[in-house]
């Protein structure tokens, strides 16, 4: 049977000063301690009887004592009768204890450890820590999460309301709209990153993707053979579509280097480079500027940037988005009809400023240059003990980028 006594905690206390007085809960070889409101000195407190003397309010804080003696002891009788109290810890019996003693301090407690443990107030939070780029990403998801359950009920999910089933069900909610699983799988590894943290940080111990794995679904290569890009690169385009095929075989020249790293390069530096953090992983990447990629970059210098991009565009989403829809016209044009409407006749009807890119790296293992200088020219890598010790030679990855430009460019080999 589990014992009450009440005690007069003097350990930490410094000479002079009151004490807090406690309830000691023993029980199966352990005890737990409840804190009462009342401060005592060591000599107005008397053990033996377990009352309390000269003080100034002895009397009322007795009647204090005395209500939370009756209701400590009703609580261990009911739970004696109805909890098997025998199968209880010590720290079980506190908080039962605790309800009866002090409820409104328990229903506060328990407000701010629920409001630790809400699921779309930790997601947020996770989200704004994150740079722009990635917070859209995971903004992205939240909208998706409120337009599944509603955004009051979103408000009040606890991690342990997020299970396995949830998320299925979630799943089943973007297949609506988002037929592409790779699509979808975005905003689960979003949610998986929120429970990774907030496991590591004690908050929760639930973890719905313990048997529920995110498998990525192979795509079309998005890329172009050498004679593909040779037909694009010298095909006799429209005046308004000249500038996006420029700006996308600069891309290509330069490693398939990703649009918003390309907008918001500032300068060519004296040996002839561009360097940059990447967007992406804001890894320090570095680019030989070859005299095709100087060529058009002087047509469109910009005045702020090095690029006229950012001069003329509020921002890169935007003006790859024009480039985009441009490129996947360029080919043969008809006009028909009294208005002379255009009908196009695309040569890449899929193509996008991200074939650049896939493009460079295939044409680069189809000439047999080493994965690794491959990877390294991309800016993959950089997390590995590898990585961190060895500093890469940058010539081998202007060596592979001239070999492919040769290769490309000129049918050289």
């Amino acid at each position: 049977m589990a014992k009450a006594k009440f005690f007069l905690d003097t350990r930490r206390t410094k000479p002079g000063a009151p004490s807090v007085l406690k309830v000691a809960i023993g029980h199966r070889n352990s005890t737990a301690y409840i804190s009462l409101d009342a401060h005592l000195l060591p000599e107005q407190w008397d053990d033996a009887h377990s009352v309390v003397v000269g003080h100034p309010d002895a009397a009322l804080l007795n009647v204090y004592i005395m209500g939370v003696k009756q209701r400590v002891d009703r609580t261990i009788l009911y739970l004696a009768d109805t909890k098997g109290l025998q199968n209880m810890t010590a720290n079980d019996i506190k908080r039962e204890v605790e309800r009866t003693i002090n409820p409104a301090k328990v229903e506060e407690k328990e407000q701010k450890q629920r409001s630790k443990n809400l699921f779309a107030a930790r997601f947020l939070t996770f989200a704004r820590s994150k740079k722009k780029s990635t917070q859209e990403i995971y903004m992205h998801t939240y909208k998706r999460m409120v337009a599944f359950v509603g955004e009051s009920k979103l408000q009040n999910l606890t991690f342990e309301d997020i299970t396995k089933e949830w998320i299925l069900k979630f799943e089943s909610f973007l297949a609506i709209t988002s037929p592409s699983q790779n699509a979808r799988n975005i905003h689960k590894r979003n949610i998986r990153a929120v429970f990774n943290e907030a496991i590591d940080d004690g908050i929760t111990t639930n973890y719905p993707f313990r048997k529920l794995k995110i498998r990525p679904v192979a795509t079309k290569k998005r890329n172009l053979k050498v004679e593909d890009l040779r037909t694009l690169f010298n095909y006799p385009c429209e005046a308004h579509a000249v500038k996006y095929l420029d700006i996308f075989k600069l891309m290509f020249i330069l490693i398939g280097i990703n649009a918003i790293d390309l907008c918001n390069l500032k300068e060519i530096d004296k040996e002839g480079r561009i360097n940059f953090y990447r967007a992406k992983t804001n890894r320090l990447y570095s680019i030989k500027v070859e005299p095709e990629a100087l060529e058009i970059i002087n047509k469109y210098r910009g005045k702020d940037y090095m690029l006229d991009i950012l001069d003329r565009w509020k921002s890169h989403k935007d003006f790859m988005l024009k480039m985009n829809r441009t490129l996947k016209k360029i080919g043969p044009v008809k006009r028909v009809g009294l208005g002379g409407k255009k009908i196009y006749e695309p040569l890449f009807p899929e193509i996008s400023t991200y074939w650049a890119r896939h493009s460079w790296a295939t044409i680069a293992a189809s000439l047999d240059i080493p994965r690794d200088t491959i990877a390294h020219a991309l800016g993959h890598g950089g997390n590995t003990v590898t990585d961190i010790y060895i500093d890469f030679d940058e010539r081998k990855v202007d060596e592979a980028n001239r070999k492919v430009l040769d290769w490309v460019l000129y049918g050289k080999k």
